[in-house]
């Protein structure tokens, strides 16, 4: 058995940004180049510092040295054996070295300088060094404050120009997402590409690729709408010439044959004709206030056997009531078509849902909505139905959704824009009917 290991705390969301990114990736160079640079200025006038008082002392002992020796009187700050001399200095000079150390000396940074005087004794110089202290301590002072002042400086400037192109990219993202939602007129319009001889950075080479891809996906759907919809009104004489023909023959089986595939040519080209509409956006809504259980009682009276109504509860809504029985009546004849019965039909406030019992909807339908006229393997597909009903319930300012019951069946479902409206048609009460 697995056991699942907690996980640690998330950062938060904005920490993923492009901005965020580069502030650290900033922050953290300047740091560390401030660091390097500091160590080694540091290093480097501290050697100095210190060399210089150590050369200092050690001349002072070589003077104080030699007067020893003549038994001259050795002057200030020189002593055998003083007080305050490091003990390690001291077993230097007594093995018959000379060294220099810093140490505190009173309270006060002194350099020591020792070498060997006579038998078991050291003789000292000592040098004050606060004045060498102070240069060091100051140094360091300021260049953490440069620091501090060049990272601030650097990480504003970093930021203002990250920002610059992070808003670029959001902008980009923004026109990609409004284009993938089906508005192709949505442009980036980068000035940086308008000027043939203007330099081009990377955001707009990715302005510019994303412009020309949406003109060009643009003229070809335009293309095809166009074709669309001539092909429909081309259709539509000859099919109405044909259909007034095939009244005028004998009755019999192959007459029925020939009115039903007329009839079922001239409602594909009627479907082709509003999905042209649809796709041109020409559609106009005629708003008016109706209940809904009505209106679904009349979709599930004209489909017949075989659906039933269920009323949870009824409201008035402001909507085009031509187009919301189009659409029901779609959601039913497919899930008549390519379902079980019943197929349910249920209205609960502003929401309607359409269940059948047969084997469910496509995984592709499911994930990706309708597509016009697939198939999947040897299963037939589901025309220009569902297109139509998820195309007119764009233009109700509806949402329909394609699900599949966790029992079996299809479920498509309808949410109307809801506000309270004044009484339309009559309303039905809660129950059920067929």
């Amino acid at each position: 058995m697995s056991h699942r290991q907690p996980r640690g705390p998330r950062l938060p969301a904005w920490t993923a940004t492009l901005t965020w990114k580069a502030a650290v990736f900033i922050t953290v160079m300047c740091c560390a180049l401030a660091a390097l640079l500091g160590t080694f200025v540091h290093v480097s006038v501290t050697n100095q510092t210190v060399g210089q008082a150590r050369e200092q002392a050690l001349d002072r002992l070589t003077e104080a040295t030699e007067r020893y020796e003549a038994g001259d009187r050795l002057g200030p700050g020189v002593g055998v054996d003083p007080a305050g001399l490091p003990a390690a200095l001291r077993e230097l000079a007594l093995d018959g070295e000379r060294g220099t150390m810093v140490a505190t000396y009173e309270s006060r940074p002194t350099m020591w300088a020792a070498g060997p005087a006579d038998g078991h004794r050291a003789i000292a110089v000592r040098v004050d060094y606060a004045q060498g202290a102070r240069t060091i301590d100051g140094l360091d002072r300021a260049i953490l404050g440069s620091a501090v002042l060049a990272i601030g400086a650097t990480l504003l400037v970093g930021a203002f120009a990250v920002t610059r192109v992070t808003r670029r990219l959001h902008l980009t993202a923004q026109v990609a997402r409004r284009i993938s939602g089906g508005d192709l007129d949505a442009r980036v319009n980068d000035p940086r590409t308008k000027g043939p001889t203007r330099h081009q950075d990377e955001v707009a080479a990715v302005a510019g690729a994303l412009d020309t891809m949406a003109s060009s996906l643009q003229g070809k759907l335009l293309s095809e709408q166009r074709f669309t919809a001539d092909v429909a009104h081309e259709l539509r004489t000859p099919l109405t010439g044909l259909h007034a023909a095939a009244e005028l023959l004998e009755p019999g089986r192959p007459t029925e044959l020939v009115r039903d595939r007329v009839a079922a040519l001239r409602t594909l080209t009627e479907d082709l004709l509003e999905i042209s509409r649809l796709d041109a956006r020409s559609e106009r809504v005629d708003l008016d206030a109706h209940h809904l259980a009505p209106l679904a009682e009349r979709v599930v009276r004209g489909a017949g056997e075989g659906t039933e109504l269920v009323v949870v509860r009824d409201v008035c809504v402001e909507t085009d009531r031509r187009r919301l029985e189009r659409v029901l009546g779609n959601l039913v004849a497919n899930a008549l078509k390519h379902g079980r019965a019943p197929v349910l039909v249920t209205v609960d406030g502003p929401v309607v849902t359409v269940r059948d019992h047969g084997d469910g909807y496509p995984d592709y339908l499911v994930e990706h909505g309708p597509q016009r006229f697939r198939t999947e393997g040897t299963s037939k597909g589901h025309g220009l139905g569902l297109t139509i009903a998820l195309g007119q319930a764009a233009v109700l300012g509806a949402r329909l959704t394609f699900t599949n019951a966790s029992d079996g069946g299809a479920v498509a479902t309808l949410r109307l824009p809801f506000e309270e409206c004044a009484d339309g048609d009559k309303p039905a009460g809660p129950g059920s009917g067929t």
